[in-house]
């Protein structure tokens, strides 16, 4: 048999869970009795007291709306221009106008054509006709007396320098001295035996072949008709005689002006086999103006104007 003790403690532990239930549930009962006590009894009082929490979390929603404000919209009205702009870098049309920009540089083999550099190497023309004997009159064509390898001057042609192209030397030394240049003539008039001492003092030197290139023989030196002028600039001496003196700036002015007080470069770049002498950028030659500017118009040499 089971003691008194024990059958109470059963009885008991069946209680309980309906104890606690009641407990429970009159809690439950009472909770919102106390609640709308402690509001006045007022039941929107005590129903908007539980909705005043919500109301609080909902301005965290709201705070987004700050992000919408003018300034953010301000933001991306910036980069919508900006999108706008990038599709303005169309403008890489512009390449095609640089390509042909490098169309033109087309032109520059045309330069090469007209420019006589490549021929510097050309050997003079040597060829003085045998036996040849001095003529009592110097040869004038069209007005301009001609002394090369072919025709040359008797051997006592002495008149001196000419006066018109001292002159017109004087002219154009004026003028280059505006634009800071100061021409010198240094050597221009020679007579039938000072060429001749030059000329056998060259030979001796060099042979006479290849004095033939670059000196003229007695009588057939342009310097005794007194109309050619070996032009310098003053202070500058190292190029005087020199084919340097063409790529100076005075030699640059002379070349390019010469013609308008009637000097012609007489033996230019690229045609030494038709004045039979070697390039000489300092060597000017005394034909007047309208030849001059014909022949440097035409770039012709005096050969070439005469059909020698």
């Amino acid at each position: 048999m089971q003691s008194p003790k024990y059958r109470f403690n059963q009885k008991d532990k069946k209680k309980w869970p309906i104890i606690l239930a009641v407990i429970i549930g009159s809690l439950l009962l009472l909770t919102p009795v106390v609640w709308i006590g402690l509001h006045n009894w007022n039941l929107d009082n005590s129903l908007s007291a539980l909705n005043f929490e919500r109301k609080i979390d909902e301005p965290t929603p709201e705070a987004p709306e700050p992000t919408d404000s003018p300034v953010a919209k301000v933001d991306e009205g910036v980069e919508e221009p900006k999108q706008p702009q990038k599709p303005e870098t169309p403008k890489a049309p512009l390449p095609p106008k640089e390509q042909e920009k490098t169309e033109t540089p087309v032109k520059t083999p045309e330069e090469p054509k007209e420019s006589p550099t490549p021929p510097v190497e050309k050997p003079a023309n040597d060829e003085y006709i045998p036996n040849q004997k001095y003529p009592t009159t110097p040869t004038i064509i069209e007005g301009l007396i001609v002394a090369n390898k072919h025709h040359p001057l008797p051997s006592d042609y002495n008149k001196g320098e000419d006066p018109k192209a001292r002159e017109a030397f004087n002219q154009m030394a004026a003028a280059a001295k505006l634009d800071g240049f100061e021409l010198v003539a240094f050597s221009t008039f020679r007579s039938f035996e000072r060429q001749q001492a030059l000329y056998n003092k060259y030979v001796e030197k060099d042979g006479q072949q290849a004095a033939d290139q670059y000196s003229a023989r007695p009588g057939y030196s342009e310097h005794q008709t007194g109309l050619a002028f070996d032009i310098g600039e003053k202070n500058f001496e190292q190029h005087w005689a020199s084919v340097t003196f063409g790529n100076t700036p005075a030699g640059q002015w002379v070349a390019n002006n010469a013609h308008k007080y009637g000097f012609i470069l007489r033996y230019p770049l690229g045609k030494e086999t038709i004045t039979g002498y070697m390039h000489e950028s300092w060597h000017f030659r005394y034909v007047g103006v309208v030849p001059a500017t014909d022949m440097f118009t035409h770039k012709q040499t005096l050969e070439e104007y005469l059909d020698l």
